[in-house]
């Protein structure tokens, strides 16, 4: 994985890789293994005897670093965990820079699996399992906007942050028909780029527009949406005899409370799915 030197993710991604070696749980098994799958099942979602689960920082959705215990925390994390516990394997956490490299290694199965927006063009290249979370879609605009609802925003002059290949690009891209869309490599590039006075608003899930809006002061979320994100496990195509297994982990997920557990555990906000869907 490389970062250039002036990279906003690169403090970021040194805590990460310092709190997963601290955590033991680059190479180690995430727990002991409880009702572990048949070696078939092993071999169909784990081919290589260890779960490699795509991530990207900057996000509770995914990971972040957890300032209380020095450890990893994040939905997509601590779902990915469990998932190799409950598989029987070792758990391997793949930290990539940005969303766009962990979408590229579900789509080319360098990574195992990944917890993200179950959109239609993802679909072309990987298979989802039912959606866990539900999440708004929103604008963050900065101290000194005058926007006050979505509303203001698609208007002549008025510039929207976007991260380059997300699902949000794709969608305001398209639909905005008056306002300019800026993209920015990463989310903390584009935190960086508001701060600095060149964007008006970012647009994503309000789950990360919370955790950029404490590091802005001034910023805020605006109420309101304009969409939603269904987050999924994300698997390689041509792992169909996995679904049934990612379907029922889903399930139990959902009812066991675990996945309530881990949106706490991350401090996640802007979450719309309840625990009985």
């Amino acid at each position: 994985m490389l970062i250039e030197p002036g990279d906003p993710m690169r403090r970021m991604m040194v805590k990460l890789v310092a709190a997963l070696a601290i955590a033991g749980s680059l190479v180690v098994a995430g727990g002991g293994a409880a009702g572990a799958a048949d070696p078939d099942m092993q071999q169909v979602l784990a081919p290589t005897r260890k779960l490699r689960v795509g991530l990207y920082p900057g996000t509770p959705t995914s990971i972040l670093p957890d300032p209380q215990s020095d450890g990893p925390r994040g939905v997509g994390y601590d779902l990915g965990k469990e998932f190799a516990r409950r598989l029987g394997v070792p758990y391997e956490p793949v930290v990539f820079s940005k969303n766009a490299e962990v979408l590229e290694a579900v789509k080319t199965a360098q990574v195992d699996m990944a917890f993200t927006n179950a959109s239609a063009e993802r679909a072309k290249d990987m298979d989802f399992g039912p959606p866990y979370l539900e999440i708004e879609l929103g604008y963050l605009v900065s101290q000194k906007s005058v926007i006050s609802t979505p509303a203001d925003i698609d208007k002549p002059g008025v510039r929207v942050g976007v991260t380059k290949g997300s699902s949000s690009d794709g969608v305001l891209s398209r639909d905005l028909k008056s306002a300019e869309v800026a993209r920015a490599v990463t989310v903390g590039a584009a935190a960086d780029m508001m701060a600095a006075g060149q964007l008006d608003a970012f647009a994503t899930n309000k789950a990360t527009l919370y955790e950029m809006a404490e590091k802005l002061p001034g910023a805020r979320v605006l109420d309101g949406h304009w969409g939603v994100e269904r987050h999924a496990i994300a698997i390689p195509k041509g792992r169909d005899q996995g679904r049934p297994f990612v379907e029922k982990f889903t399930s139990d997920a959902k009812s066991e409370g675990l996945v309530k557990a881990a949106i706490a555990r991350a401090g996640l906000r802007g979450a719309m799915t309840s625990e009985s869907k």
